[in-house]
């Protein structure tokens, strides 16, 4: 017991310590993990033969890490990845599989341990590029969802790889254990025949399906009624472990079988629970995981065959990256998406260890060459952190190759001009033509254009901030122009050039905070919209009703703050400095503190008499054009 309590102090220790190190330095917390398993394994030996049957424990943080992805994914949304899963994924598995394979025949290897070789390093690892893509926000990316179909289409791979392992074993080799009889009697398809076999696996995975859709609900219903959190998770955690077992049994991946659990839930009401009991489980057995992986590292061999073993890492890393790069031209990926999905999937994976098990087991691959690959993997895994960090460098200095679309001419022009066709300006746009106003719409994505045109709204590409553009779309004519862009400046540029063409013209524009604010306002803006203000105070009206305020008394407060901050931000726009950070602005913070403390005093003060009196608050005018939000003064041009 005491020695349990000792290595799991020194596992938790090791990430507490490593992981929140190696965040703030910059290089993510699966380097972190990756470290911290070196230096309590190889480097002090704080831990010593336990960590491979820890690894096969901890490995169940990538099924987890699978049931949580196939949570996200509606089937509707895997049924549109079908051509990335097939052609990206396939010919990546492919590929990747013959090239390695003929390098390691290159190198002397017979034949069938250079295919089983290309096998193995023909998959990345899921649990690194999934959880660095979620901490780094990339995943909704072109470059993010492309790296996570490959991943996939891999993970579902490793089902007939592990079935055309054993067929590898020729010569010397051939004298393998198929499955061992001490694991016979955990099989529910030992000794049936090909047809038994495929029935009973097409049969697991159909039970599976079943059981999500007609099963888990009135189960979790159930569960629910008895208000009791830690059943709940208990349910959640043997809905995981039980088809985990189930798949096992069939001889598929338990990650496989998670992920379609997940995939079939991903609809239900309980979704969202299921991922909240899940989540902590899976986070603590994925860095166990990587510490583990750290910790296994054989220095002895690695010393040993050194410049054998650093130079095939990074072979193997050069050859799926060559092979990636071709793919990603052929799928058309481009500038960072590109580089995103090259440095992302070129690493071996954890299911490498489970194949390379496998391999050994039913000798297709000697022991001590076994051990060299297992350092491969390791290091090549040990080495993708450090690709992110190169991503993230490159990607900054990065210049998006430019579309080489030619800008639309603009042969019309309409009473309302709408720069920029984004979520905010799409609405504006609705409502214009709702109303029958003739609306000209300008957007430097073309993307967006396209979308519009599928669904029959005329829309011209090209730059909004360019004079011509604007002028050709009927600036010195129209009555109003929406700056509804996403980029700040460009959206201060094109609103000073509008004012300054005509200072008649009324202008709106889309604000993404405060600072933005004063400086449309600087440039001339006669009505300045924050884009998350107006659903945040909707957002608080609601709380208030929440709360059993009647609806017009929240109502009635809602108008009233909105006004108290609007005069707030005309106090503070006289003090506002461009060239100087706010915080580092010491009137302006000083005056923002005084502002806000008598706002609020103000403000609970009056609204103790609507609720009490039913009066209405009277707030001082604001000094001459000083309101941000809608200008009673046209700027001098």
């Amino acid at each position: 017991m005491e020695s349990f309590l000792l290595q799991a102090s020194i596992y938790l220790a090791a990430a507490v310590i490593a992981v929140p190190v190696a965040k703030r330095a910059g290089l993510g917390s699966i380097l972190g993990y990756l470290v911290a398993g070196v230096l309590i394994g190889p480097v002090f030996g704080l831990v010593g033969n336990e960590t491979k049957d820890l690894q096969h424990f901890a490995e169940f943080g990538v099924v987890m890490m699978l049931f949580i992805v196939g949570l996200e994914l509606e089937p509707k949304a895997l049924w549109e990845m079908r051509h990335r899963l097939i052609g990206l994924g396939g010919l990546q598995v492919v590929l990747t599989t013959l090239a390695v394979s003929a390098a390691f025949i290159t190198f002397g290897q017979p034949w069938n341990i250079s295919v089983a070789i290309g096998l193995i390093f023909a998959l990345s690892s899921t649990a690194i590029v999934v959880q660095t893509l979620n901490e780094k926000r990339l995943m909704q990316t072109h470059g993010g969802r492309s790296a996570f179909s490959v991943l996939l289409t891999q993970d579902i791979a490793v089902i007939p790889m592990l079935a055309l392992i054993p067929l590898l074993a020729v010569g010397d080799f051939s004298n393998f254990n198929h499955g061992g009889d001490d694991h016979s009697d955990m099989s529910l398809i030992a000794g049936l025949p090909g047809w038994g076999v495929t029935l009973v696996t097409l049969g697991a995975v159909g039970a599976v399906i079943l059981f999500g859709i007609y099963c888990t609900r009135p189960i979790f219903h159930f569960i629910a009624k008895a208000r009791l959190p830690e059943i709940f998770t208990a349910v959640a955690l043997l809905l995981v472990v039980g088809i985990a077992l189930l798949m096992t049994l069939v001889g598929l991946s338990p990650a496989l079988g998670t992920f379609l659990a997940g995939v079939v839930l991903a609809n239900s009401e309980y979704r969202h629970e299921l991922e909240t009991d899940i989540q902590p489980f899976k986070g603590l057995l994925l860095g166990l995981f990587f510490i583990t992986v750290g910790a296994g590292i054989n220095f002895a061999v690695l010393w040993e065959h050194l410049a054998w073993i650093l130079g095939m890492t990074l072979s193997v890393m050069l050859i799926k990256g060559l092979v990636l790069a071709g793919l990603s031209v052929l799928f058309k990926l481009k500038g960072r998406d590109q580089w995103l999905f090259i440095l992302s999937l070129a690493q071996a994976g954890e299911f490498g260890f489970v194949m390379l098990s496998t391999t050994v087991q039913t000798s297709v691959i000697p022991f001590a060459l076994s051990q060299q690959l297992l350092l491969i993997i390791a290091l090549s895994m040990l080495l993708t952190p450090l690709l992110f960090i190169l991503y993230d460098r490159v990607s900054r200095k990065l210049v998006e190759t430019p579309n080489t679309r030619e800008e639309d001419t603009i042969d019309e022009e309409g009473t309302v001009i709408i720069a920029g066709i984004g979520r905010f300006g799409q609405i504006v746009n609705r409502l214009a033509l709702a109303t029958g106003i003739k609306t000209v719409v300008i957007d430097h994505q073309i993307d967006q254009i396209d979308a519009m045109r599928r669904f029959g709204v005329k829309g011209y590409f090209g730059d909004p901030t360019r004079p011509d553009m604007m002028h050709a779309a009927g600036l010195m004519t129209a009555k109003i122009l929406v700056v509804a862009v996403d980029d700040k400046d460009a959206a201060v540029k094109l609103v000073d050039h509008a004012r300054k063409e005509r200072p008649d013209l009324y202008i709106i524009a889309r604000a993404y905070d405060r600072d933005h604010v004063y400086h449309l306002y600087r440039a001339g803006a006669d009505e300045i919209i924050r884009e998350t203000f107006d659903s945040a105070m909707r957002a608080g009206k609601k709380m208030l009703q929440g709360m059993g305020w009647p609806e017009y008394e929240a109502e009635r407060a809602h108008d009233q703050f909105f006004e108290a901050d609007r005069h707030a931000l005309a106090e503070l726009a006289g003090l506002w400095d461009p060239n100087l950070p706010n915080e580092k602005n010491d009137k302006y913070v000083a005056r923002a503190r005084e502002v806000n403390s008598d706002l609020y005093t103000s403000f609970l003060s009056n609204l103790t008499k609507i609720v009490e009196n039913d009066e209405e608050i009277d707030f001082p005018p604001t000094n001459e054009s000083a309101d941000l939000i809608v200008r009673t003064e046209k700027p001098d041009p």
